[in-house]
């Protein structure tokens, strides 16, 4: 059976180290693992990212503290306060010219416009389904002709772990408007949960209908889940 994020999901307490909800308990942060999505280098390092960078989502910022590394001109956007601190405290540490903002990924007001290439680390599938079109038509306003979105969500092809799975039609639905979708493969994405922590935690790996024995895992331990990778091109 898969499950929703519950709606009432406090992402800001979730990286303060507090439970995020009365019906979510959780001893970390699940999209987290101290470094870039492999996903992300592969896309970085096949060249496919250009021009300015707007990661949406970024969190702690390991994937846009990455790319300013690169080279890259990267903004990181996320609404959680307490994250965007911790992103800006690393990239100090580090001498990295990375930009970050706080912004609702529905609206992204006080985000200004002219970015090249759109990356959804693990976002969109947080969204209700009404919230996805706003996303699309938000996205959509700070990016130049041509921009190219690379988006990852739950779904895919592997029964390992889901979370109420996106699918193709739902993408199409929230994105075809204004961006047109070249390609939907089934993709691999580590997650921050371990051997260790799946197994201490069934109960809560159950809600959110991740199946432990149908995972596998990275060379870190860390566990894979399935997930759609997106690409598309702003209109």
């Amino acid at each position: 059976m898969t499950e929703q994020l519950p709606t009432d999901m406090d992402f800001d307490a979730l990286y303060r180290g507090e439970q995020p909800s009365e019906d979510l308990q959780l001893d970390c942060v699940p999209w987290d693992i101290g470094a870039p999505q492999p996903a992300i280098v592969a896309l970085e390092e096949g060249g496919t990212l250009r021009g300015s960078i707007l990661d949406i989502g970024c969190g702690l910022g390991d994937n846009a503290l990455f790319l300013a590394e690169r080279g890259h001109r990267v903004t990181g956007v996320d609404g959680s306060p307490t994250a965007l601190g911790k992103a800006r405290e690393k990239a100090g540490a580090r001498g990295l010219d990375a930009r970050f903002v706080q912004a609702d990924a529905t609206t992204l007001e006080g985000v200004e416009p002219g970015f090249d290439t759109v990356l959804d680390s693990a976002l969109f599938h947080c969204l209700v389904p009404e919230q996805r079109s706003a996303y699309a038509e938000a996205i959509h306003r700070v990016t130049n002709p041509g921009a190219v979105l690379h988006l990852i969500c739950f779904g895919g092809e592997d029964p390992g772990a889901t979370l109420e799975p996106v699918s193709k039609e739902e993408l199409h639905a929230a994105l075809d408007a204004r961006w047109d979708i070249t390609s939907i493969e089934p993709a691999s994405y580590s997650s921050g949960f371990t051997r260790d922590t799946i197994s201490k935690v069934r109960e809560i790996t159950e809600t959110i209908g991740i199946e432990p024995e149908k995972l596998s895992y990275d060379e870190q331990g860390h566990a894979m889940l399935a997930m759609w990778q997106l690409r598309a091109v702003r209109r």
